[in-house]
């Protein structure tokens, strides 16, 4: 039986995520509003479509923010560019105006999942790597975040209890002994596990958590679509014979889970317990007892070195 979260754990509580258009920042925005929070979705995809992410893709904040309200909470889409400096500062002054605080923060802009490439991209040396493309990779997941969390940062230490997410790609542990894609992802991957270590160290004194979470194999809209497959029949990659997805996708996780990791440490009046941690959605699965939307607690890092 498929497990069902508190509806008002977070009720009354302000939540920004920043780049919740899809994938994990969709996630977890969805599981915040599950809880009851205000959510704030921000992202450059918008229904207008004036201002368009890096990806050719559909999805919008406004999506998202009816997400966040079907589920219970309060969804607010703003479009933000968070790479411009100029874009987050107003960002910042227009919730102190509407919100006055911040609760929980996640930052979890990324967008260079095409810059990354595919498979037989992977372990081009820097030399023969588009030099352009892997610093756009940099400003795009690193970057940002230092821009974002500059400018909203102040609105979560004015009260004790504030919680900075930090959304990466394999723990600390895990990426310090292994090399990740090339050397423009692994550095970005490993840069923002150090942020909220970091961030941890300086959020400390006013009694605010920061902590680093990585999804597993994430289903998200882009690998579903890449293997012809949809949230509701996502198993149907794993027949044999045909070209999709390999065995280990047996043990990918939906968005919403790394979503619920997110709302249940933000839920945690012992929260600072985790300050500067990097961790797995499955092993804060594992803690707080949460399951993913069909009941699983799946863990695709068990069997990784």
């Amino acid at each position: 039986m498929s497990w069902l979260p508190d509806r008002d754990a977070l009720r009354g509580r302000v939540a920004v995520v920043a780049g919740a258009t899809r994938g994990a920042g969709r996630g977890i925005a969805a599981a915040l509003g599950e809880a009851g929070a205000t959510v704030i979705c921000t992202g450059r995809s918008t229904a207008t479509g004036n201002s368009a992410s890096d990806y050719d893709r559909p999805e919008t904040i406004e999506e998202t923010a009816g997400l966040v309200t079907s589920l219970g909470g309060t969804g607010i889409p703003i479009r933000t560019d968070h790479l411009r400096s100029d874009e987050v500062r107003h960002l910042a002054d227009r919730i102190r105006g509407e919100h006055g605080h911040i609760d929980v923060l996640v930052n979890n802009v990324w967008g260079a999942e095409v810059l990354k490439g595919g498979p037989a991209d992977w372990n081009t040396p820097i030399w023969e790597h588009d030099l352009d493309a892997g610093l756009r990779i940099l400003r795009l997941g690193v970057t940002t975040h230092l821009i974002t969390s500059h400018h909203l940062l102040p609105l979560l230490i004015d009260r004790p209890g504030g919680l900075l997410v930090e959304v990466t790609d394999g723990t600390a542990a895990y990426n310090a002994g292994h090399y990740r894609i090339s050397v423009f992802y692994d550095l970005a991957k490993v840069a923002v596990n150090r942020l909220a270590f970091s961030q941890g160290h300086e959020l400390s004194p006013h009694d605010a958590t920061a902590v680093a979470i990585t999804p597993g194999w994430l289903r998200s809209e882009m690998m579903l679509d890449n293997y012809g497959v949809t949230e509701d029949d996502w198993r149907e990659a794993l027949r044999p014979g045909g070209d999709g997805a390999p065995p280990g996708f047996a043990s990918s996780e939906s968005p919403r889970y790394v979503g619920r990791a997110v709302a249940a440490l933000a839920a945690d009046p012992d929260r600072r317990r985790w300050n500067q941690q990097s961790v797995t959605s499955a092993r804060l699965a594992r803690e707080y007892g949460f399951t993913d939307i069909d009941g699983s607690r799946p863990d695709s890092w068990a069997d990784l070195d």
